[in-house]
């Protein structure tokens, strides 16, 4: 009675805070054993009470413990094999024996650093923190979510998935005509080295139904690239990353081109409205100094001619200023050459 009593006691005191990896893999009955002789010094009694808040300060709320247990998929019998290989020679050691909690205190913190690092070195889990916002985190699918990219948590004991759906919502993207576009079959998690990446191509719509793709190309290159677009380029681009012949994710990109004249045309628009106020009215000359624009080429063409007009317009002028004066002194020597002939 008394040792049901006991049990139910402590096993009430390990699990009355946050499960962490000590409490995933270390049964019960074991952590009994090992804190059955638990002495305080100051006091020189059996405290079995102190014991467990020690193994919750070093193991359970330990943030280093816990980040060392963030393993991939298949690597908490791992994670259990280095913990019992920590805590099991203590436990068989301790078992109905009195040791001192300082000894407690050193033989579990150095169990403690051992398994950090130890576990710190087994494959990591791919954590969904630095999932980009626009990715499909919240995104429902019948087909349900990808188990790439599951770490195990110590304080849940078990694995959480980055819940990467297989099919991703529509991503809309715009382009302009006779520009590039391209897309990027891209996932937040890591792929295995035997991937084949398939692109599809539905013209004109905005779709995931699957059975209205064509295949446009089949391989390993996660980039689509269209060198210059055109209106038959639009529609809804599907990226498909199949391993082993299994289907991992599926990405949708709707790309949508803008033809140039129509883009020329909303240029201008936006121009003249930019230009005018309600009312006609044109609007008002900023403070501060004035910016100089670089002339126009039809206004340096008209400044040009009518300086060239000017130009020969004063040589016109020149000329026949000075006609007159050549005249009046061929004159003046043809009445010189009278007056010496009469003499």
């Amino acid at each position: 009675m008394c040792t049901s009593a006991l049990c139910l006691v402590c096993v009430s005191l390990l699990f009355r805070t946050s499960l962490s990896c000590y409490q995933c893999f270390v049964d019960v009955q074991d952590s009994l054993r090992l804190c059955w002789g638990h002495m305080l010094t100051e006091h020189n009694v059996r405290n079995v009470d102190a014991c467990f808040r020690k193994l919750d300060r070093i193991f359970n709320n330990h943030e280093r413990v816990i980040e060392a247990g963030r393993v991939g998929k298949g690597s908490d019998k791992q994670l259990k094999e280095l913990l019992d290989a920590e805590i099991l020679p203590i436990v068989e050691e301790f078992d109905k024996k009195l040791n001192n909690d300082t000894v407690y205190e050193e033989r579990l913190q150095t169990a403690a650093d051992n398994f950090i690092a130890a576990a710190s070195k087994l494959p990591r889990g791919e954590t969904c923190l630095w999932m980009l916002p626009s990715m499909c985190i919240s995104f429902m699918h019948p087909s349900g979510f990808q188990s790439a990219g599951a770490e195990y948590n110590c304080i849940t004991c078990q694995y959480d998935s980055c819940e990467f759906p297989l099919d991703c919502p529509v991503k809309e993207m715009k382009s302009m005509e006779n520009s590039r576009s391209r897309m990027w079959c891209e996932v937040p998690f890591h792929l295995p080295d035997d991937i084949e990446v398939i692109w599809r191509f539905a013209e004109e719509v905005n779709t995931q139904q699957v059975d209205q793709f064509k295949e446009v190309t089949a391989g390993v290159d996660t980039l689509y690239s269209i060198p210059s677009t055109s209106l038959q380029h639009q529609g809804t681009y599907l990226c498909e990353i199949y391993s082993g012949h299994r289907s991992i994710v599926r990405l949708f990109y709707y790309l949508a081109v803008t033809p140039q004249v129509v883009a020329g045309y909303t240029e201008l628009q936006e121009i003249f409205d930019l230009t005018l106020l309600p009312g006609g009215r044109l609007l008002p000359v900023p403070s501060g100094p004035p910016l100089l624009l670089p002339p126009s080429p039809q206004l340096l063409t008209a400044c040009l001619t009518a300086l060239l007009l000017l130009l020969f317009l004063s040589l016109g002028a020149l000329y026949w200023t000075s006609k007159p004066k050549e005249t009046s002194y061929a004159e003046q020597s043809d009445g010189d050459g009278d007056v010496h002939l009469g003499f």
